[in-house]
């Protein structure tokens, strides 16, 4: 479960919906719809919203978790806390009618306390105590409590942790960084300062660089079976070209150039 949550955040809501890095055909859309709902992270067009002021007012008073306001805001005091009247004020000028424009995300918005009661909470439960004779009280625990929990703060530490520490082998004059424990937590989205220099790439993470990013693994099954198509990326030169221009020096490919310089 813990799977099929971060799956329907990172390659259904981010990757597909908030970023276009991708296209789906509807199965896959209705799945990812069925796995963000087991997340239980309030509506896809709410994600969406919030994460793309995210990254067009990234760590400002519109960005709706920014860490500019401490670590803990950055990490969930965003969701207990009243927003911003900067965020609420520019947020009303984001455009969100491509996504609205699809019809799985308007019957997910339609019926989302339904669908998050059903797969966030009811099947999660109701499986292991009928297939394998769980106890109620373990399958309430390990599901309602545990997983759900586990995985609303995974994803928040994309907005906490990879903002406060890693490497930022892309850029860096910004806050996001690469983290490999964030990478680890939440299936492939630690790295960071890759992501918010090419938002648009459907992999989250450079070429060769995809250890634990499950969430690439899934997409490019999909894309195989005919579910996932006109997949983007950069090209392998433009992302050399931004590592030796705004990198902060960590970059593997820095540290070959150098042995090979030094061989010579």
């Amino acid at each position: 479960m813990y799977f099929i949550s971060n799956i329907g955040v990172s390659g259904g809501a981010h990757r597909l919906w908030t970023h276009k890095s991708y296209k789906a055909k509807l199965p896959l859309r209705i799945l990812f719809l069925i796995c963000f709902s087991a997340c239980a992270q309030n509506t896809i067009c709410s994600w969406v919203k919030n994460h793309r002021m995210h990254h067009k007012y990234c760590d400002t008073n519109a960005d709706p978790h920014t860490t500019q306001r401490g670590f803990f805001y950055g990490h969930v005091g965003w969701v207990l806390m009243k927003e911003h009247p900067e965020f609420t004020k520019k947020s009303k000028q984001l455009d969100l009618s491509d996504i609205l424009s699809d019809p799985v995300v308007v019957f997910g918005e339609r019926y989302f306390l339904l669908l998050q009661l059903i797969f966030g909470f009811i099947l999660p439960t109701a499986v292991p105590i009928y297939l394998w004779n769980e106890t109620w009280s373990r399958a309430i625990i390990s599901q309602v409590f545990i997983r759900y929990m586990i995985t609303l703060n995974a994803v928040w530490t994309i907005n906490s942790i990879a903002h406060v520490w890693g490497t930022k082998p892309y850029d860096k004059n910004i806050k996001p960084s690469d983290n490999n424990y964030v990478n680890f937590l939440t299936i492939g989205e630690g790295y960071h300062n890759f992501h918010h220099v090419f938002p648009w790439d459907y992999r989250s993470s450079e070429k060769g660089n995809n250890r634990f990013n499950y969430t690439t693994s899934f997409i490019d099954i999909c894309a195989k079976l005919g579910q996932a198509y006109d997949l983007k990326y950069p090209s392998e030169n433009l992302i050399k070209n931004i590592i030796l221009s705004r990198g902060d020096g960590t970059h593997s490919m820095l540290s070959e150039v150098s042995i090979s310089e030094s061989d010579y």
